[in-house]
């Protein structure tokens, strides 16, 4: 799952940590998605059949890991265990270095990338402020400044990075030849517009995350 609830994903309502397995396997996890017709009635897969289908299709996989570090680090470690060919065919990414610190640390092979949005502590996707209070607002803007910095100065070689996924609007052509000049990859997320997908592969010559490769979506942040 995406995000803390199930109500954006899924026909059901309420938060992930106040529901058992069970429940969310009851919930059809295509309700919401434009191709529901064509697949209804869709489960939410656990980790492993997730994992299990994508190479089944050959797919790239971005662990994308939300928190709770030590717990991630080792379901992921099982699964490198269980499925080696997963060294070339996915990546852990996350907006916490210490998830990506504790991955590389646990297995060196894993490749593993920061994911970043400039001023995501103090700021929705959208630009508005996540916070009314003028004092909470600033203080949070201050920490946006601190983590900027520490990720593009010194956290990303700590963390053994091998790529940014960086919100779409605030990549340019200096910011994707800085990090190529050190050997990282810059992935933009995410990307659902014709235009925006000819600039990135044509212009910045960069892959990028998008929700469908065939038709324009609606924009995500």
């Amino acid at each position: 799952m995406h995000d803390d609830t199930v109500e954006r994903t899924t026909d059901g309502s309420g938060r992930l940590c106040d529901l058992t397995f069970d429940e969310i396997r009851k919930l059809n996890a295509s309700a919401k998605h434009r191709l529901r017709s064509k697949f209804p009635g869709e489960k939410v897969p656990t980790l492993r059949e997730g994992v299990v289908e994508s190479m089944r299709h050959n797919l790239t996989i971005y662990f994308d890991v939300k928190g709770h570090a030590d717990q991630a680090v080792d379901a992921l470690k099982q699964l490198y265990l269980e499925f080696p060919q997963l060294y070339d065919s996915s990546i852990v990414c996350s907006f916490m270095p210490d998830v990506v610190y504790k991955m590389r640390r646990a297995d060196r092979k894993v490749v593993t990338a920061l994911t970043h949005r400039p001023w995501h502590l103090s700021h929705l996707g959208d630009g508005t402020r996540r916070f009314r209070s003028f004092w909470k607002h600033y203080l949070y803007v201050g920490m946006d400044i601190i983590v900027d910095w520490s990720l593009h100065s010194f956290l990303w070689r700590l963390c053994g990075n091998s790529a940014f996924l960086v919100q779409k609007n605030f990549v340019s052509q200096d910011y994707v030849s800085h990090w190529s000049s050190k050997g990282i990859h810059v992935v933009p997320w995410t990307v659902n517009t014709f235009a925006e997908k000819s600039y990135l592969e044509n212009v910045l010559e960069c892959s990028y995350i998008t929700d469908s490769l065939v038709e324009d979506c609606d924009p995500h942040y």
